[in-house]
């Protein structure tokens, strides 16, 4: 069956390459800038609880977890959680994500909007992507080999792919989580001195290596999408 696979197999190789790029890129410069020490002795779980302190919040713990780029934000719990690279390290890469996860704890706080409807999709999300693309194929074979039930399977396949565009809402409405995230981090940073000189721009490189991951991660599902719907009314044509 061909629904689409020429047109899907060439949007998906650039994006397929751009996405295995991103992630060379953050890989390559959070290594380099792991060596860079920072002058001014910070460590990344003092950088994260220096943010937190000039935005009023007191409420919000920080651990150390295992595991390399592993940091993140749990708003359930208020836990920064960091790398065993990022916690400790006084190196310009670990302050800079070790204050991008605190920007997350900041819109927490402040009841930052896109931050807000991301938690709120989060369920339907994880329902999407297990249950989304089986769905579709499903109800794709139902409409192709059992035509007396063409409707049912149509249906079926429709609900899968509705299931599996809120992967890609959540996706979409995440990226500007993690770039204002970023911009109070930087912010942060800069204004009150937690890198010095060039260390400033070598932090920013980190993050925005970071961040193309995500806008990698929104056109590797938006192309899925596409080639779900290219599947469905391939098969009504059958």
């Amino acid at each position: 069956m061909y629904y689409g696979y020429g047109t899907t197999i060439i949007l998906a190789l650039p994006v397929f390459i751009f996405a295995l790029v991103a992630q060379g890129m953050v890989k390559r410069r959070f290594r380099k800038y792991s060596q860079v020490m920072s002058q001014t002795g910070m460590t990344g779980a003092e950088a994260a609880y220096r943010l937190l302190q000039l935005n009023g919040i007191t409420d919000v713990g920080i651990q150390q977890i295992a595991g390399n780029l592993t940091d993140n934000y749990d708003p359930r719990k208020k836990v920064i959680s960091l790398s065993q690279e990022v916690y400790s390290s006084r190196s310009v890469a670990a302050i800079g994500i070790a204050c991008h996860e605190a920007g997350h704890a900041c819109q927490h706080a402040q009841g930052y909007a896109p931050l807000k409807i991301r938690n709120t999709v989060i369920p339907i999300t994880n329902i999407g992507s297990s249950l989304g693309i089986p769905l579709v194929f499903i109800g794709v074979l139902i409409s192709v080999y059992a035509q007396s039930l063409g409707s049912i399977g149509e249906m079926v396949a429709l609900a899968g792919l509705v299931l599996y565009c809120f992967v890609g809402f959540f996706q979409l409405v995440t990226l500007p989580v993690e770039f204002n995230a970023s911009r109070r981090a930087l912010r942060t940073i800069e204004d009150n001195g937690f890198l010095v000189g060039e260390e400033y721009e070598e932090a920013k490189k980190v993050l925005t290596a970071a961040a193309l991951t995500y806008v990698a991660a929104l056109a590797s599902t938006l192309v899925t999408i596409l080639r779900l719907f290219l599947m469905i009314t391939g098969s009504r044509r059958r």
